[in-house]
């Protein structure tokens, strides 16, 4: 099999169809399966994706896998590839698609081939544009003590001068380019790299995976590339709704957070950071008082914070 993709839903079955029906055209010619693993919804999206892969009469090239529990991005995915690894048909390649995410023409072709042509890279990511053909960022550097205080301080000198620690790369890149990271909503994985490194650590429940994935690619000579020639659209927090200023960070994003500094950097480096991201978030404050500036951060962000590192409960609405 040349291409395996994965996608995971909950509880949003008619966009998870709206993806996949979006990508059955872009996989013409292609040895490929589609694996959608529903992560326990528990709303009827089982039952409803079930009906619908009957209507659409594509047969075993599209399997619907119930996971049994909401265990995350990560543990959805792994789900799929697991599948497909226990059978004697393996995938070359692994593309990971969003429930929220909808192919371009020639977006899978493009990273299918471009992959063919760059044997050493390990990960590639597409470029992801929203409903309104804007981009979305998806191309990033590691997240750092550095980049926790410049991303908090939010102080644009400063963020020029630290421009090569911020998280963010910017302007985004117009042609082909190793980057560290890219986001899960458009991947592609080689499955040699995935043989080397391992799945996707199942301890993240939602962020962070797709990041520490490619640490540890790149640790092991994998590089990760972000190719704009291919392009997705994509809505965007569908399921989630993280990083919204009318909503709060949800506490599994602080989870990943901590889990992801602790395990690749050690708990010394993980307290720095936070004392970093503490530092310029008081800064900010201070500057958003003086300078009556718009709040930017989710509700209760700080508080939230603070209330996961000190172990207490979700400061009250």
């Amino acid at each position: 099999m040349k291409l395996l993709t994965a996608t995971v839903n909950y509880k949003t079955p008619d966009l998870t169809m709206k993806a996949v029906r979006t990508l059955m055209p872009e996989l013409n010619g292609l040895s490929s399966k589609v694996i959608i693993v529903d992560n326990d919804s528990q709303d009827g999206s089982a039952e409803k994706l079930r009906e619908d892969l009957v209507k659409e009469n594509w047969g075993d090239q599209v399997i619907l896998l119930e996971s049994g529990r909401n265990g995350g991005f990560g543990y959805g995915n792994n789900c799929a590839i697991r599948y497909v690894l226990a059978t004697d048909d393996l995938p070359e390649y692994v593309y990971l698609l969003n429930s929220d995410a909808f192919p371009e023409p020639k977006s899978i072709q493009t990273l299918v081939e471009w992959m063919d042509a760059h044997p050493y890279v390990g990960i590639a990511g597409s470029a992801i544009i929203d409903e309104s053909r804007q981009p979305f960022v998806n191309a990033f550097r590691f997240h750092g003590i550095v980049s926790e205080f410049e991303s908090s301080v939010r102080f644009g000198p400063l963020s020029w001068l630290l421009a090569e620690h911020n998280v963010v790369i910017d302007p985004m890149p117009t042609e082909a380019c190793e980057v560290d990271w890219v986001g899960g909503a458009s991947m592609i994985i080689r499955r040699q790299m995935l043989d080397d490194v391992g799945l996707f650590d199942e301890a993240f429940f939602l962020y962070f995976e797709e990041t520490e994935l490619c640490l540890r690619a790149k640790r092991k000579g994998w590089p990760t590339w972000y190719v704009p020639e291919a392009a997705v659209g994509h809505i965007g927090c569908a399921s989630t709704g993280a990083y919204s200023p009318d909503r709060r960070q949800p506490n599994y994003w602080f989870d990943s957070r901590s889990y992801y500094y602790r395990k690749q950097f050690g708990p010394l480096y993980a307290g720095v950071a936070d004392a970093a991201f503490l530092a310029g978030q008081s800064i900010w404050k201070v500057r958003q008082l003086i300078e009556r500036k718009p709040r930017r951060d989710p509700r209760f962000y700080v508080r939230d914070f603070l209330s996961h590192k000190l172990g207490l409960p979700r400061w009250p609405e």
